[in-house]
């Protein structure tokens, strides 16, 4: 499936190497990553089987069909990949119908962009009906555009939904920085050729070449993002 996304032409940040930022939703901007999990658990549970906490750690960040394939391999249910993706896209966007909780600093990050007038997008595996959902707590001023992981034939950990967001938004990924909760999403982003901020949500993610890890976007603003470009930290 190709992604529908219109081409959007801005222009860099002036005065900076910084380009672009690209941005996570589930456990970077939104507190949703516990909530995948309960519903995984709670749909798991009525179809007779208990999920183990350790593949928690594995279907983390991932895309939808990716974490769903795993979790029927290693439960054994008797349940076809189409269906218990539809079910448990259904029973998460249920939960959030009523918005869902920003992560500390997240607000005030995407304000500072905008005020700024620094193009923004967000990069997400989830699908476009929970992208959309959750715009309205993020509010979809905020971004320039948006990628979901349903537009994508690759989506995380491959790079092709950040190459597609730099692209659109004309920008050079080497001069784009990204803001990642865990490993799958740290992955694509640099095989993409991003600069990387890690706030790890579930899982530990370390410290690499051209990777800073933070322990809250309370720490991250535009003069660090702009710093990540130029290596200022």
């Amino acid at each position: 499936m190709t992604s529908s996304i219109p081409a959007v032409e801005t222009r860099p940040a002036a005065g900076s190497a910084l380009q672009a930022v690209l941005l996570d939703m589930d456990g970077t901007l939104v507190d949703t990553e516990g909530f995948w999990w309960d519903v995984e658990v709670a749909v798991f549970a009525e179809l007779g089987h208990q999920l183990l906490e350790e593949y928690r750690a594995v279907v983390v960040g991932g895309p939808m069909a990716r974490s769903a394939s795993f979790l029927i391999q290693a439960t054994g249910a008797k349940i076809a990949l189409a269906e218990l993706t539809a079910l448990l896209n259904s029973r998460f966007s249920e939960m959030i119908g009523h918005g869902v909780p920003l992560m500390p600093g997240a607000r005030r990050l995407l304000a500072e962009l905008a005020a700024h007038s620094v193009p923004t997008a967000l990069v997400s595996a989830s699908h476009r009906q929970i992208i959309d959902r959750v715009l309205h707590t993020l509010g979809a001023e905020n971004f320039t555009l948006t990628v979901a992981g349903d537009e994508m034939e690759r989506t995380k950990p491959h790079p092709d939904p950040y190459l597609l967001a730099a692209a659109r938004l004309g920008a050079d990924p080497a001069r784009c920085a990204v803001v990642e909760d865990t490993m799958t999403g740290v992955t694509a982003a640099e095989a993409a050729g991003c600069r990387v901020v890690a706030v790890p949500s579930v899982a530990p993610i370390p410290p690499a070449a051209g990777r800073m890890v933070v322990g809250s976007l309370e720490e991250v603003d535009l003069r660090f993002l702009r710093g990540l470009m130029t290596g200022k930290h």
